[in-house]
């Protein structure tokens, strides 16, 4: 490329900008974001997992913030108690797992759920993947309390519950399998 004198000059190469500069994007990963969610939506309406309902109220005003009514599987310590989960999900979902925790007057008395609602599951942080679902996570929170030999909280619940963050997905979260209970750091 000749510049101004006829001399030769190099091109300047822009980088590759993997990332958009604005924080919510050029609207791009908004929308994927907004279509997964309404597939979700769909398919929880259509096919929820047993003993979940979706809260139609819920997603009226935002598609971003759902509540799941639950009641406890047959044949468990939870049977017939009725629950709701609050799901909120970030413009960064599905590659960001959604921040999950029990809402309500009911809460339940688990060994991986502390009074406040937050809920010890390895899928909420760590192991979440894209190709999990608000489905795949109503189901393991299912199994979760239907496996459940002895209503307890977790042993640090107190103090977790004056200390921690208000959004569970700022807590590192790991699971003690000898002891069957849930501690954070």
């Amino acid at each position: 490329m000749l510049g101004p004198r006829g001399v030769t000059r190099a091109r300047q190469l822009r980088p590759l900008r993997l990332w958009p500069r604005r924080p919510w994007g050029d609207g791009s990963i908004m929308a994927s974001m907004q279509k997964r969610l309404q597939k979700e939506l769909l398919a929880l309406q259509n096919d929820p997992p047993p003993g979940m309902t979706l809260n139609e109220k819920s997603v009226q005003n935002s598609i971003t913030q759902w509540i799941v009514d639950m009641e406890g599987a047959p044949g468990t310590l939870y049977e017939g108690e009725k629950f709701q989960l609050l799901f909120k999900f970030s413009s960064r979902y599905p590659f960001d797992s959604p921040q999950v925790m029990f809402t309500g007057e009911n809460i339940p008395v688990h060994p991986h759920v502390y009074s406040n609602g937050h809920i010890c599951l390895s899928i909420l942080t760590e192991d979440w993947s894209p190709a999990l679902s608000v489905q795949s996570v109503c189901l393991s929170i299912i199994s979760m309390l239907s496996s459940c030999k002895e209503k307890r909280r977790p042993p640090d619940n107190s103090f977790y519950v004056r200390t921690c963050n208000k959004n569970p997905k700022k807590t590192k979260w790991w699971y003690h399998a000898y002891l069957e209970t849930c501690y954070w750091r």
